[in-house]
């Protein structure tokens, strides 16, 4: 188990100045700035090292004002000019805390959708790191799951402190998230990645992020049909 510290004021600080500065920012906005971080590393690796607003617009199906004013908030980068790859990815990966200490999380519901979280490799990438699974089923307690310790749920507060955990996912059925969340709270958890679609109710000074699966595909072939009848409409 690791060894639990305390933050130091400055880090605190620290962390305050992070938030205030990410409120500051619109949600869409942060929603992208990962994903032209993908988009850039997967640039540099194809030996690529100058880009544009214009051509990350382009490849990300974005406009490019739109691109230019993610952008702004990171850079102070000369739209005309363009941007350094390189110099682009370090910025992004310095906002979003990519090369900071690494952010632990824990995480509840050890069925198959929390299976295949603890098996995702993609989390290194931005220095986040699930230290251990709770279930409610004690057969699984004692086991592991792709090399991720699991522990009952009656042990979530306790050992989520003891963790210093600072993110929560929950991955449970919707009529057992509250009773999740209020015990990842009482642990010290600051954040939350909620797959049950149901909204939380948690303490000022918590963030909740909800990823409804089963809506997003609801919403994705909603828009399928939408595309399919402007373009029928358009061979009329």
């Amino acid at each position: 188990m690791p060894v639990c510290r305390k933050f130091t004021r400055k880090e605190v600080i620290e962390m305050q100045d992070e938030q205030s500065s990410i409120r500051a920012i619109p949600r869409p906005t942060l929603e992208r700035l990962p994903k032209y971080l993908n988009y850039l590393r997967a640039k540099s690796e194809q030996g690529q090292t100058q880009t544009s607003a214009v051509s990350i617009a382009q490849d990300m199906q974005l406009t490019s004002i739109q691109v230019r004013k993610d952008l702004a908030f990171i850079t102070s980068g000369k739209p005309r000019v363009g941007h350094d790859i390189l110099q682009l990815i370090e910025r992004l990966e310095n906002f979003l805390q990519c090369n900071n200490n690494t952010r632990d999380a824990v995480l509840v519901g050890a069925g198959h959708l929390g299976k295949a979280l603890l098996s995702y490799g993609g989390f290194d990438n931005y220095k986040l790191r699930i230290l251990a699974a709770f279930d409610s089923d004690e057969s699984l307690a004692g086991t592991s799951i792709h090399g991720k310790p699991v522990y009952h749920n009656s042990r979530l507060s306790e050992l989520t402190a003891r963790l210093n955990a600072m993110i929560g996912i929950i991955a449970v059925p919707a009529p057992n998230a509250q009773s999740v969340c209020d015990a990842l709270v009482k642990g010290g958890i600051k954040g939350i990645l909620n797959f049950a679609p149901v909204y939380l109710s948690v303490p000022k000074g918590v963030i909740v992020r909800n990823e409804d699966i089963a809506a997003s595909m609801a919403l994705l072939a909603n828009s399928i049909q939408e595309t399919c009848a402007l373009s029928s409409e358009d061979d009329e």
